[in-house]
C-alpha cells in the first residue's frame, strides 16, 4: 500500500467513525454497537497509522518504503504513547 492509499484508508475510517457517532445520535444504532465498531475503527486507524510511520521511517533511512509491511492488532495496540 502507497501512502496515498494509507491516507485514503484513514481519512475514510475517520469518516466512518463520525458517521456512526451521528448515527448513535439519531438512534439508529445502540450504544453497545456503536461501541464495538469504534473500538475496530481504532485499531484499523492505529495499523494504518503505523504503517505509515514505518514507511516514513524506511523512506527517512534510505530504504525501500515497500518494505514496510502491517502489524497485528495486538501489537500496535500495546504501543506506549
Amino acid at each position: 500500500m502507497r501512502d496515498d492509499e494509507i491516507l485514503t484508508r484513514i481519512s475514510a475510517l475517520v469518516t466512518e467513525e463520525h458517521e456512526l457517532r451521528d448515527r448513535l445520535s439519531a438512534g439508529e444504532v445502540t450504544s453497545d454497537q456503536e461501541h464495538a465498531r469504534i473500538k475496530e475503527l481504532e485499531t484499523a486507524l492505529d495499523q494504518c497509522w503505523d504503517l505509515l510511520r514505518q514507511r516514513r521511517a524506511r523512506r527517512g533511512a534510505g530504504e525501500d518504503p515497500d518494505g514496510a509491511t502491517a502489524r497485528p492488532a495486538g501489537e500496535v495496540e500495546n504501543y506506549r504513547q
